[in-house]
């Protein structure tokens, strides 16, 4: 894999100079003032002459090709694949990120790793690979903003759809320069107070919850993921706000997935979920008034299946991140005739034993 460091040849988007050759990056919440040969907080952007440059334009550090349920997006073309890719660099600082190999060594001053690639080539590869899409993840999207402009505006016009899988901490400029451009986001929601994203993130609460808003309002399809953290952010009254919250603002449509935590990267003191925890949370959303609530990284506990938002019916079954419509026809259930809320549920076949 190639090293690409202290070399930076692309202009950055979405900046101001500032006096005395220092510059304020306008990508995202933080809004760095970034001094002469200093990165911001992510690590990847960099300031040289008072210009601000991207250390990621065009480096990409992971590429696969995924079922879109792994993201997850469990009613965005369920049952597709996505071409899913990401750079190094972040603008938080979990300390129990799942990717930290990809995330935190910029933020560290370490060299930024990746393979150079062109982004019609990506886009090539997406549809020789049969993808529906391509998802922005496994880092922070919003760090390589100008390589998701550029391979986004080319996924669309091949009829692709684009993905984030976001962190939700853009700036409004940011959402707003990709809002023709991406179809679809799983934003982490990772809990429901300032305290929490402040000591275990390095960011703030306020605003992922204003984003999340925007988000909505862009027509984006939206889903919305938090990881319970024994301890941390999995007290009941806490779960309950948050779900009232995505039922209020965002709407009782949206899908809630709940994933159980495993020890990684420095937060390594806390046991996995319980699987009674990560139940009494699926109830709690789903008294909230949430339509769609799922539990993911682990089995047999709940919400492994879409159900019908008026009747209830079984829609579509999952073992693992594998969907068959048991169901659904054109989009509605078969049942009762409501429409499922989602893209692209629609072109899901029907399962032959059905």
């Amino acid at each position: 894999m190639n090293t690409f460091l202290n070399c930076p040849t692309d202009e950055a988007r979405l900046w101001k100079p500032l006096k005395e050759e220092k510059v304020q990056c306008r990508l995202c919440a933080h809004f760095c003032v970034i001094a002469e040969a200093e990165r911001g907080r992510c690590g990847v952007r960099v300031n040289r002459q008072g210009r601000l440059y991207t250390l990621v334009r065009d480096t990409v550090a992971a590429l696969n090709l995924d079922p879109v349920e792994k993201k997850p997006l469990y009613h965005y073309f369920p049952g597709t694949k996505t071409l899913s890719l990401g750079t190094m660099g972040c603008n938080l600082s979990c300390s129990f990120c799942q990717n930290s190999s990809l995330s935190q060594p910029p933020r560290r001053g370490e060299a930024v790793r990746g393979e150079r690639v062109q982004a019609e080539a990506v886009v090539d590869l997406a549809v020789r690979s049969k993808a529906a899409s391509i998802s922005y993840t496994y880092s922070e999207p919003t760090v390589f903003f100008e390589l998701v402009e550029d391979v986004a505006t080319r996924a669309g016009e091949r009829g692709l759809g684009n993905i984030i899988v976001s962190n939700g901490f853009q700036s409004r400029e940011c959402l707003e320069s990709w809002g023709p451009l991406i179809n679809a986001a799983n934003i982490d929601l990772k809990a429901f107070t300032e305290g929490f994203y402040k000591d275990i993130c390095g960011a703030g609460l306020q605003p992922v919850l204003d984003n999340l808003k925007i988000i909505r309002g862009l027509g984006w399809w939206l889903e919305v993921t938090t990881l319970l953290i024994p301890g941390l952010n999995d007290d009941p009254g806490e779960l309950r706000a948050m779900a009232d919250f995505i039922c209020r603002e965002l709407g009782p449509q949206t899908p809630w997935h709940l994933s159980r935590f495993h020890p990684d990267h420095v937060m390594l003191d806390r046991p996995p979920t319980p699987p009674q925890t990560l139940r009494r949370a699926w109830e709690i959303g789903k008294e909230s008034g949430l339509f769609h609530v799922y539990v993911g990284n682990i089995t047999g506990v709940a919400g492994e299946q879409t159900e019908c938002s008026g009747c209830g019916a079984a829609l579509l079954r999952r073992n693992g991140f594998q969907a068959a419509n048991i169901g659904m026809r054109d989009g509605a259930c078969r049942a009762c005739g409501a429409p499922v809320e989602g893209h692209g549920m629609e072109i899901m076949p029907l399962e032959a034993s059905t």
